[in-house]
């Protein structure tokens, strides 16, 4: 595949922020460029501008790239074992408060958030009742799929594998095959909205925010504005937890100290 110059890489990427209302300023070149390839080759394109005339004609594909582009690569209990350290956390502010508020953002496909609430349901020194979830993503395709809350595994995609952690997932999970469906009571704890984390405000008195797995695809000039909402939207003393190969950026550490470093668990300062 020749791709073409340097220039008509930034011609497609000014095309798609322009003609495609997505923010692609906000996300690293190395991320953008992964994702149009992987279209390029599904569309046996050959050079960014054959693929820039496909979509200037083809709204089918303009819809597969912004699919693509989102950012909605997710699992349950994604690291399991960052997960486990998040027991204890869970364990203190269920003990501690009568209320105790939980943010996934972004929550991509709802594996994340549901995560939390059958962690809470599952773990015995845990008060569940207590636990409330908010979960945002920018995509309101995505979030339709979350609320439905069905997975199917896949050639990827081990669903029965990635609910390992719990003692029986089928508590939470009605499985059918290879199709899996999130049981009513894990739904009733999470509840989904669109919010963007970059230009959206800050939200209100959060326990703990989850913002995993999404600054490594973001350009560095945008962590700060990400960092600077999540410390807004968490009460002193509440906790954060990033992705496991994230850092958080040197202008935000004095707001956070590290919990569980390893497993990139901070409270707020």
């Amino acid at each position: 595949m020749n791709k073409g110059s340097e220039r008509t890489f930034e011609d497609l990427v000014e095309f798609i922020g322009d003609e495609m209302d997505f923010e692609s300023g906000f996300y690293n070149d190395s991320y953008l460029d992964r994702r149009i390839t992987a279209r390029m080759r599904r569309t046996d394109t050959e050079d960014y501008q054959s693929y820039q005339r496909l979509l200037e004609r083809d709204d089918g594909e303009r819809e597969e790239l912004l699919d693509s582009l989102s950012i909605n690569v997710t699992g349950f209990f994604r690291n399991p074992e960052a997960w486990e350290r998040l027991r204890p956390v869970l364990r203190e502010l269920t003990e501690s408060n009568r209320r105790v508020r939980l943010w996934s953002a972004p929550s991509a496909d709802g594996r994340e958030p549901y995560s939390a609430a059958m962690l809470a349901l599952d773990d015995p020194e845990i008060d569940a009742r207590r636990v409330e979830i908010t979960a945002t993503d920018i995509n309101a395709d995505i979030l339709e799929e979350a609320r439905d809350g069905t997975y199917a595994t896949s050639q990827t995609t081990d669903i029965a594998d990635e609910l390992e952690p719990l003692d029986d997932y089928t508590k939470y999970i009605e499985q059918d095959g290879d199709t899996f469906q999130v049981r009513d009571r894990v739904k009733e704890m999470v509840t989904f909205e669109q919010h963007d984390l970059i230009r959206g405000d800050p939200k209100r008195d959060f326990d703990l925010v989850f913002c995993r797995n999404l600054l490594i695809y973001i350009d560095s000039e945008f962590k700060v504005p990400i960092f600077e909402t999540i410390r807004g939207s968490l009460r002193e003393g509440g906790y954060l937890m990033i992705g496991m190969t994230e850092t958080l950026p040197a202008e935000c550490r004095d707001s956070f100290e590290a919990v569980d470093k390893r497993h990139r668990i901070y409270r707020r300062v």
